[in-house]
């Protein structure tokens, strides 16, 4: 079984020997805006995670006409970064704050320079930095921080383990190591020391295990919070706890140089697993980790289908004022359908889908807008192609700096929401980068469906077995696939919208500024 802890919904998954899934249960969940941060309480997550398995489990039993009893293995992803810190009674020293938050700028920029790497606003070395350089209360007290995932892990099983994949997002790894880099990790903890505090990194992060890990077993006091209904007993073993990144490149089968994918949900980033280094330092850029430790350039963006998710919700108040029987699966199914039909530039609309700020662009602070010329064509289906256009814009600006690098992909998919009505996601997308996409039958679910694989993983690799090698050999062997080549006309209008939209940022900046 896999479990992940999305950004608006926990779902769980349950594969079979054939990795196919054979149950399925979720619970939709939403982050907080509370002093000043975007967090989740810790109680939410546990809520969440046992209505979702409660779901599964009624799934399994309506399907097949028993209660579920065992389950050979399983393992927990969740979305990266953010800063969960604890002390010695286990409990929060400041509330959880997610990777939505863009408020670690001035940490993240003196890593960078202090390390000549890039260390992005959402990891957690960031958040930890930054509270230092705030003089925050009790950062004496810390004892363990690690991520979602890792806490989740920890409190199922007691182990303080991370998966190399969501520990990269943590701290900068070193791929001939397996683990931290040293270096780094040395003058960090050089920073820690001159701030007066009493630990290493060592003292604090997660211990790291690579794929195929054993990551310990379920616990009689992590049963009671999986399942209080007392089906799933003690001593399940678990494989190491990872980040949304690594169990997105496991479901799409993108974990071998020059591949890559992109996830498309609440947020939306690209992970290309690279052949060597980049040639420089590219604050646009993350650089992790597959679950194997192969090293991947990362373009994250912290908004995908918020925007239009918000104005499908509008059109459906609209409709139900009108009185018509109109399902939220077919305004979905109109929207992208639609944007097919706009200009191939979108007519000269341009929305910001900026529900935060963004990184990659330089904008610290995010506000929701649509530009548009007094002549603009001002029609349904520009209005569906620019709101489809904003979910992946930020990133294909990102995407261009591998392209300048000289990076080779020959193979890229596609997983999340945004390819899961129509093809219009996937062949805009495809236009837009200018690449081929691909999706595979798997790809609708996800994230907890490559978590169990990895789950599976742990248990049934051979000797040896690489993740590669067990990935082509045993899950994706006979996978159908579905491609969708860029459309050159779809290329074109592409390049003269991200033209005049990347002209545009200095307003989005400034009305976020204003309205913020």
């Amino acid at each position: 079984m896999g479990v992940e802890f999305g950004s608006t919904r926990i779902k769980a998954v349950l594969i079979d020997d054939n990795q196919e899934p054979v149950a399925s249960g979720s619970h939709e969940w939403e982050n907080r805006f509370e002093g000043g941060y975007w967090t989740y309480h810790l109680d939410d997550f546990w809520n969440g995670m046992q209505d979702a398995f409660r779901d599964l489990k009624r799934d399994f039993k309506e399907q097949y006409g028993y209660d579920l009893k065992s389950i050979t293995s399983i393992g927990v992803s969740a979305m990266m970064h953010g800063y969960l810190a604890f002390d010695g009674n286990d409990e929060l020293i400041a509330p959880f704050r997610t990777w939505r938050n863009t408020t670690t700028g001035p940490a993240a920029d003196e890593l960078t320079k202090l390390f000549n790497f890039n260390i992005p606003q959402r990891w957690s070395v960031s958040h930890l930095y930054q509270a230092i350089l705030n003089k925050e209360e009790r950062l004496d007290e810390i004892k363990f921080m690690t991520t979602p995932a890792g806490y989740v892990h920890w409190k199922l099983t007691g182990k303080k383990v991370l998966g190399l994949g969501d520990a990269s997002g943590m701290f900068p790894i070193d791929s001939s190591t397996m683990k931290f880099d040293a270096k780094m990790e040395k003058k960090f903890n050089d920073l820690l020391a001159d701030n007066g505090l009493p630990y290493t990194i060592a003292d604090i992060f997660p211990k790291i295990l690579t794929a195929g890990d054993n990551a310990g077993y379920l616990t009689q006091e992590g049963a009671q919070l999986l399942d209080p209904d007392g089906d799933i007993t003690a001593g399940v073993p678990f494989c190491p706890p990872e980040g949304d990144a690594g169990t997105g490149m496991v479901a799409t089968n993108s974990v071998a140089a020059r591949t890559g994918n992109i996830s498309a949900g609440t947020s939306i980033f690209a992970m290309t697993v690279l052949e060597g280094p980049l040639k420089k330092v590219h604050p646009e850029i993350d650089m992790v980790t597959t679950p194997d430790g192969k090293p991947v350039a990362m373009v994250h963006c912290n908004t995908c289908s918020t925007e239009t998710d918000e104005w499908i919700r509008l059109f459906k108040e609209l409709t139900d004022k009108l009185g018509l029987n109109v399902s939220m699966n077919d305004l979905y199914n109109v929207v992208f359908s639609s944007s097919l039909e706009g200009e191939k530039d979108a007519g000269g609309l341009f929305f910001f889908n900026y529900f935060s700020g963004e990184p990659v662009v330089g904008a610290d602070k995010g506000v929701p807008a649509l530009f548009r010329r007094v002549d603009s064509d001002f029609s349904v289906a520009n209005v569906c192609r620019s709101l489809i256009y904003a979910s992946f814009s930020t990133l294909c600006v990102g995407m261009r700096i591998l392209d300048d690098e000289g990076v080779k992909i020959d193979k890229m998919f596609g997983h999340g929401g945004l390819f899961k009505t129509t093809n219009a996601g996937q062949r805009l997308i495809s236009g837009a980068l200018n690449v081929p996409i691909s999706l595979m039958s798997t790809a609708g679910e996800g994230g907890p469906w490559g978590m169990a694989i990895l789950a599976e993983y742990m248990v049934r690799k051979e000797e040896g077995e690489s993740l590669d090698s067990f990935l082509n050999g045993k899950v994706f062997a006979a996978s159908s696939v579905k491609s969708v080549d860029p459309d050159p006309q779809d290329v074109e209008g592409f390049r003269k919208y991200i033209e005049k939209y990347t002209e545009l940022l200095p307003a989005e900046k400034l009305a976020a500024e204003v309205l913020n």
